[in-house]
């Protein structure tokens, strides 16, 4: 299993669809890395040189592309302004509410979580007719 930039890629896939195992490369930049670094992307990733990975290390870093542990922390750092600004999307973040404006009253569960149901207690005495 290969080992670029601290992340190990798995060894069976064609080099183009195991770059973006790292976080902050998709599919577009994986072709334009090995397009830079001048390797064909159907050759399995465990079948590369010490030299192709050098080579496809130092396009990654030329492009200036950030990538796993520094992109995270962006991220991060975004989502804390936006909540510390006090901005509408902050304020939504901050409640785990949709951000970019969709409806709320029915779906959006995946941001919500599952449901909290809210039910009636029931009076121990009721069926008794005490109450």
């Amino acid at each position: 299993m290969p080992r670029l930039l601290g992340v190990d890629i798995p060894g069976e896939k064609r080099i183009e669809a195991s770059l973006p195992y790292i976080y902050g490369i998709g599919p577009t930049r994986a072709k334009q890395v090995l397009e830079q670094a001048e390797i064909d992307p159907n050759i399995r990733a465990k079948d590369l040189t010490d030299q192709q990975l050098n080579r496809i290390i130092q396009a990654i870093q030329e492009n200036k592309f950030v990538i796993e542990g520094d992109l995270r922390r962006d991220i991060q750092q975004n989502l804390k302004r936006l909540q510390a600004i006090n901005c509408y999307r902050g304020i939504r973040h901050r409640r785990s509410l949709p951000v970019r404006g969709q409806r709320t009253s029915t779906n959006a569960r995946t941001r919500k979580g599952p449901r909290k149901t809210v039910g009636v207690q029931r009076n121990k005495d009721a069926k008794k007719g005490k109450v």
